[in-house]
């Protein structure tokens, strides 16, 4: 990884070095082959975060508007991680999810999702109780949806390749423990005062895309003094089954999730590599890398208290707060959403696993921004909101920011 020397200047300096702003790289110099871009990651390694600690999923587009932008990138990305996948020999399996109703509540919204898969190309299949437990024998479930189009993939490993790509054009240089404090837009380029190591260096852009995640916000009132959303972290705890679960299912299983709910509930995933996991639950993190409580800190803390729209949010969805927080707390209460479709998980057969945090923007007045976001100037975009689907939909999403950045 480059040390930044004096005075660096590039073409295009992109920050952060997760799934998007790789794919950002690879696009931009695709098209623009002699151009030299610059990659600033304030981790001390790419796909530090979000990238390296999701559940790999390949996502089809089941839950999102037609119409949306979730929609039609997801839709997109599916079709493009899975060839990406396959030219570059990266582990990827198109192995397919079902979605599981346990009531005849969770029965009467498969509708709304078999639409949205129909309309989305997606060729689903209703199943029944019977066709449910023919094809997954550890699976209870009183009606399901069939979404073969569905994968799994490493999304680290797309990363590290894509990266590795644009190294190899001699054009590409990444830059490690870089932190940006600040950013200045001028008529005919963008400066950056950037601490590396201790030292602290200029550096000279043409144009500048911000790939943030959780910094998001931060970055855009770091150049425009104000943004009209924050970004809040949600914490996904997992756990790994024990080794009698790595074959349960053939395909992912996930639960209908819950309209009052914010996100999708806890699934069964199967993982490159073998193996099963369970998760995510969702609470509100201690600040945006707090991965564990020893990872808290005072004033990232204090920054989230302060958020305008956290409160409203938290009273709108109240009822999945406390529901949330529960299964956080206690393993029993976790293990009891597993055990509605898959009653043969224990407590005992959970391990620890690594924890991930979603980026969620949040505005003023607590409405979660459900849609993918860019905020742009002249010179600058901002990935504003890039929650799940972003990985799947990291191709199409870098195609859409050079396009708007030219």
């Amino acid at each position: 990884m480059a040390v930044l020397n004096a005075t660096p200047q590039a073409d295009l300096v992109i920050i952060g070095a997760g799934i998007i702003g790789a794919a950002v790289a690879r696009d931009y110099l695709a098209r623009f082959p002699h151009h030299h871009v610059l990659m600033l990651e304030r981790a001390d390694r790419p796909a530090a975060h979000q990238t390296g600690r999701n559940s790999g999923v390949v996502h089809a587009g089941v839950y999102y508007p037609p119409g949306s932008l979730k929609s039609t990138l997801c839709r997109e990305g599916l079709d493009t991680t899975l060839a990406y996948c396959r030219d570059h020999q990266l582990p990827v399996e198109q192995c397919g999810k079902v979605i599981v109703a346990t009531d005849e509540t969770e029965a009467q919204r498969l509708d709304t999702l078999y639409s949205n898969c129909k309309a989305n190309d997606l060729q689903p299949e209703r199943w029944s109780t019977r066709q449910i437990r023919s094809h997954e024998p550890a699976i209870r479930g009183t009606e399901g949806v069939y979404v073969r189009h569905t994968g799994i993939t490493d999304y680290a490993a797309i990363t590290r390749h894509m990266l590795s790509a644009c190294k190899a054009t001699g054009q590409f240089t990444l830059a490690t423990g870089a932190e940006v404090e600040t950013i200045s837009e001028g008529a005919d380029s963008v400066t950056l005062e950037v601490k590396q190591h201790a030292r602290r260096v200029r550096v000279k852009s043409q144009a500048l895309v911000c790939c943030a995640g959780v910094r998001a916000d931060q970055l855009i009132r770091t150049q425009l003094g104000d943004c009209d959303f924050a970004i809040l972290p949600f914490k996904g705890e997992y756990f790994r089954l024990s080794p009698r679960f790595d074959a349960v299912s053939s395909r992912l299983i996930y639960p209908v999730p819950d309209p009052a709910m914010p996100f999708l509930g806890v699934h069964l995933t199967r993982m490159i590599g073998g193996y099963t996991t369970v998760g995510p639950n969702a609470v509100l993190a201690a600040g945006r890398e707090a991965y564990t409580c020893l990872d808290t800190s005072l004033a990232e803390l204090g920054r989230i208290l302060r958020v305008r729209g956290l409160y409203p949010l938290l009273w709108r969805f109240k009822r999945a707060v406390v529901s949330e927080l529960i299964t956080s707390l206690s393993k029993h209460a976790y293990a009891s959403r597993i055990q509605r479709y898959c009653p043969a998980v224990t407590v005992d057969d959970f391990t620890p696993y690594r924890s991930g945090i979603r980026a969620q923007a949040v505005s003023r007045n607590g409405e979660l921004m459900q849609d993918f976001h860019f905020v742009q100037t002249q010179r600058v975009l901002h990935v504003g909101n890039a929650p799940s689907p972003a990985a799947t939909s990291a191709i199409p999403i870098a195609r859409t920011v050079v396009d708007r950045l030219l």
